[in-house]
């Protein structure tokens, strides 16, 4: 029952994540310290071996180092590196490129979403703060959405989920 509740952390502060993008445009950091910290625990009660936990490590530090190099050129915001990279931690190798692969279609479709929102006026009717926010062209994508929508849609096929249920 308890291996249960393991598997619910990931999903649930991902969608925090992403919900968290959406309104406020940016991602805590104690989000992304969060789902580090508790891959830690998860991988240590589902029985993941030192060996693995190192290459789950491994790719959340490649894609974290990669992360940081997209924000210094301005192709990504700190917030959505920091997250995309808590997803690679939980995610690890085996499933790196479909996790990657996914964040770049969801993105895209997220994008084409968000510019045809933009194309439609924005005084038709009352907007909340986050979606007048979000209908301003220069506002940026809230990339956290694509980055959750990625990792939940890859993390069940995981080594780190099949040990928790196995």
């Amino acid at each position: 029952m308890f291996e249960y509740a393991i598997l619910l952390v990931f999903p649930a502060v991902m969608a925090f994540g992403a919900a968290m993008d959406l309104l406020t445009m940016t991602i805590s950091n104690r989000i992304t310290v969060g789902l580090a910290a508790s891959f830690f625990v998860a991988a240590l009660l589902s029985g993941l071996p030192a060996t693995d936990i190192m290459m789950h490590v491994g790719a959340g530090a490649l894609i974290l180092a990669a992360g940081i190099v997209l924000f210094a050129v301005g192709g990504f915001g700190g917030g959505d590196a920091k997250l995309l990279a808590a997803g690679a931690l939980w995610i690890g190798f085996d499933g790196l490129v479909a996790y990657l692969v996914q964040v770049t279609l969801f993105g895209g479709l997220l994008a084409l979403v968000i510019l045809a929102y933009r194309n439609y006026p924005a005084d038709a009717f009352e907007l909340p703060d986050w979606a007048a926010r979000l209908h301003k062209r220069n506002s940026g994508i809230p990339y956290g959405i694509a980055i959750a929508a990625s990792a939940l849609a890859v993390y069940p096929h995981t080594a780190l989920f099949s040990a928790s249920i196995g």
